[in-house]
C-alpha cells in the first residue's frame, strides 16, 4: 500500500484556487474545491450554451465565474490553477502563472493528494481504457473495492467525492486509472503504485509540438515511483523499453513475441507467467474473448496487474469471459444483408487504426477521417492495399487521406456520416465488412469521439 501523503498547502482550507475549464474534469475538481471550503473561480474562454445552467448554479455556490480572454484580474487573486486536460500548457495565462510562481497542476494531481489507497495507472497511445477497464474487472472478480475512471470517464476527483458521501478515509482498494500525455503533462507528485506503458508511436502531434514532447509527457508516469512500486511494460515496443530503462521502479513486462524476465508472454496459443513464485502457463489465447493481437497485449498487460495485485488464476479467467464489448472501441453494430458494421470511433489515430484493421480476414469497406492531428496516413497504405476494397473519407483531414492513400484501393470522399455510411454500404457485399475507424479527432464535426460514435451507430441501425 502507499503512505499517506499530507495534502499540500496549496490545497488546504481557504486557499484561492483558479479552475481552467468548465468540462467534466474541471467541474470535478470544483466540486472537491468547495467540499474543502476553498475559494475557487472557474476560468472559461468560450461560453456555450449548455454552460449558462452551470454557470447560475456554481455562482449560487460561491464560485467567482470568469469568460472570455481577460483573465489579468484571476492572476492577482490565484495561489494555485488547476487547469484541464483540454487546456494546453503553453496557454499564455499559465505560462503567466508560472513567470510568478504560481503552481499549475492538472485534475488527477489535485485528486491523488486525497487518496490513500494505491494507484493504478496506465497511459499508452492506444489500448488504455480496454486495459483499464479488463483491470478494473479482474480486481473486482477478486472481490476487490475498485475505483475505475481518470481520462477514461469518471474524473479522479469523484473518487474523493464518494469517500467523503461514504464518511469513510479509504474505502478502496485500489484506484485504477487511465491517464493521458495531457493529463501527465500536470502533475507533480502523483505517484502511482503500478505504472502500465502499452506503447508510444505518434499521436496528438496538433498539440504537443513534436514525437519527443509527446513521450516526454508519456515519460512522466514513472517520474515519482521509486523501487518499491512496480512498472508494467510492453517490451514489444522499443520506445517504452527504451523509456521505462530510464525509471527506478521494479519492472514487469509483456510481450507477445518473446520470453521475458519477469511478467508474461505469448507462447504459440499460450500466455505463459514468469514470477511472482510462478514460472507455468497461465492461459491460453482463446481465453481472450477479444478480436486482434492488440487486445492480447492489452490483456497481457491487464494480467500482469491482476497477477501484481494477487488475483487468482480462477478470478482473472472468470473476469476475461465476463468482459463486456466496449462501446466505439471494436463494437458490433448490425449485420445488414450479411454486412457487419463495426464502431471503432475511439480509433483517434493512425496506429488505432491500423490495429482494427489487422483484427479482420474478412474483406474491408473502410470509413476514415475527421480532424487532422499532424498523422501520416500513408503509414496505412500496405495493410490497405492487401484488404480493403473501399475507402469513405470524410471531414477536415479528407484532402490529406486521399493523397496520402492515393492508389491504394477505390476511394470516395462523402459530405457527412450519413453519406458516408450510404457509400460504404453501396460497396459492401455480403460478408464484407464496414469499419468506423477514423484514424482522426472528431472535433471538426462531432463534440468528441463518443458522439461520433453514437451518431454512427444511429446511422446504420437507421438502415432499411
Amino acid at each position: 500500500m502507499q503512505a499517506t501523503q499530507a495534502v499540500p498547502r496549496s490545497t488546504c482550507k481557504g486557499t484561492n484556487v483558479t479552475v481552467f475549464g468548465m468540462g467534466r474534469s474541471g467541474l470535478a475538481a470544483v466540486d472537491l474545491l468547495l467540499d474543502r471550503d476553498m475559494n475557487v473561480t472557474l476560468v472559461e474562454e468560450h461560453l456555450r450554451p449548455e454552460l449558462e445552467v452551470l454557470r447560475d448554479t456554481y455562482e449560487q455556490r460561491g464560485v467567482r465565474i470568469c469568460i472570455g480572454g481577460n483573465f489579468e484580474s484571476v492572476l492577482s487573486q490565484t495561489e494555485l490553477f488547476v487547469v484541464s486536460p483540454g487546456v494546453s500548457k503553453n496557454h499564455k495565462i499559465l505560462q503567466r502563472a508560472r513567470q510568478t510562481n504560481i503552481p499549475v497542476i492538472g485534475e488527477i494531481e489535485l485528486a491523488a493528494r486525497y487518496l490513500q489507497a494505491p494507484i493504478i495507472a496506465v497511459t499508452g497511445t492506444n489500448g488504455k481504457s480496454t486495459t483499464v477497464r479488463l483491470i478494473g474487472s479482474i480486481l473486482r472478480e477478486s472481490g476487490k473495492q475498485v475505483f475505475v475512471g481518470g481520462n477514461l470517464g469518471l474524473p479522479l476527483c469523484e473518487a474523493v467525492a464518494r469517500l467523503k458521501a461514504s464518511n469513510l478515509a479509504n474505502d478502496y482498494d485500489y484506484i485504477v486509472a487511465e491517464v493521458s500525455s495531457f493529463q501527465l503533462e500536470t502533475i507533480d507528485e502523483f505517484k502511482p503504485w503500478i505504472s502500465v506503458l502499452l506503447n508510444v508511436t505518434p499521436d496528438h502531434l496538433d498539440r504537443h509540438s513534436t514525437q519527443e514532447e509527446y513521450q516526454a509527457a508519456k515519460q512522466r508516469i514513472f517520474e515519482n515511483q521509486t523501487d518499491q512500486d512496480w512498472m508494467v511494460v510492453n517490451v514489444d515496443d522499443p520506445i517504452v523499453e527504451a523509456m521505462a530503462g530510464q525509471a527506478k521502479a521494479e519492472r514487469y513486462e509483456f510481450s507477445l513475441c518473446r520470453e521475458v524476465a519477469k511478467g508474461m508472454y505469448l507462447d504459440g496459443n499460450l500466455i505463459r507467467v514468469r514470477g511472482q513464485g510462478m514460472e507455468e502457463p497461465l492461459l491460453t489465447r482463446g481465453d481472450i474473448p477479444m478480436r486482434g493481437q492488440h487486445n492480447v497485449a492489452n490483456a497481457l498487460a491487464a494480467l500482469c496487474v491482476g497477477l501484481l495485485c494477487q488475483c487468482s488464476k480462477e478470478n482473472m479467467l472468470k473476469a476475461l469471459q465476463k468482459f463486456p464489448t466496449i462501446e466505439h472501441a471494436m463494437e458490433p453494430v448490425r449485420i445488414w444483408q450479411g454486412v457487419t458494421f463495426i464502431n471503432d470511433s475511439k480509433g483517434t489515430n493512425v496506429d488505432a487504426t491500423l490495429n482494427a484493421l489487422q483484427s479482420f480476414e474478412e474483406p474491408v469497406v473502410l470509413i476514415l477521417g475527421g480532424k487532422d492531428k499532424g498523422s501520416d496516413f500513408a503509414r496505412l497504405s500496405e495493410v490497405i492495399h492487401h484488404g480493403v476494397k473501399g475507402i469513405v473519407v470524410i471531414g477536415e483531414a479528407a484532402p490529406r487521406i486521399i493523397d496520402a492513400l492515393k492508389g491504394t484501393a477505390p476511394m470516395t470522399a462523402a459530405s457527412s456520416l450519413d453519406d458516408a455510411v450510404a457509400q460504404a454500404r453501396s460497396l459492401a457485399t455480403n460478408g464484407d465488412v464496414v469499419l468506423f475507424s477514423p484514424a482522426c479527432a472528431s472535433f471538426d464535426m462531432f463534440q468528441n469521439y463518443h458522439h461520433r460514435g453514437l451518431e454512427f451507430k444511429r446511422v446504420v441501425q437507421g438502415l432499411q
